[in-house]
């Protein structure tokens, strides 16, 4: 798995779950040495908005700032760069493998990659906390966050 290079995080607007991805993995990689490119889109993501108020404030309180990203829409060429692609939820893996089914050797739910799937006996979902409050925001980044720092070390 040392041959990553550049990792794509893909949620849904590319505003909240994949933004909070992006920034824990910089973040982690950094502090590890590791030089990969990490990027984050989203399935129906509108280019060029900025995370949510809840998203920076949450990860403002984590220590990361995700303030100056904007969102983006997943393309083929995106996913094509990467060489692993990282989704929140099983919907987002069938759009990325519609949009290039040549990927599905590198797309993974983000909570199965790197386990035997005979281990994994939690929920995959990452959930989309849009509309809810501060506090399923901090739920969600808490959850990201020890992804983050399991996936960081298999890189």
């Amino acid at each position: 798995m040392s041959n990553i290079r550049s990792v794509l995080f893909v949620c849904t607007g590319n505003s909240c779950r994949s933004v909070m991805a992006e920034g824990f993995m910089r973040e982690r990689l950094r502090q590890l040495g590791k030089d990969i490119d990490v990027h984050s889109a989203g399935t129906r993501a509108l280019d060029g908005f900025p995370p949510t108020s809840e998203t920076i404030e949450a990860m403002r309180e984590a220590g990361v700032d995700v303030s100056a990203h904007r969102s983006m829409t997943i393309t083929r060429e995106m996913i094509q760069y990467s060489d692993l692609v990282l989704v929140m939820e099983p919907g987002h893996k069938e759009e990325v493998l519609r949009i290039d089914p040549q990927a599905g050797a590198k797309t993974f739910l983000m909570k199965e990659y790197g386990r035997p799937t005979d281990t994994i006996t939690e929920d995959l979902f990452i959930r989309d906390p849009i509309g809810m409050p501060l506090e399923e925001y901090r739920n969600c980044r808490n959850e990201i966050e020890k992804e983050m720092e399991r996936i960081a070390e298999l890189l």
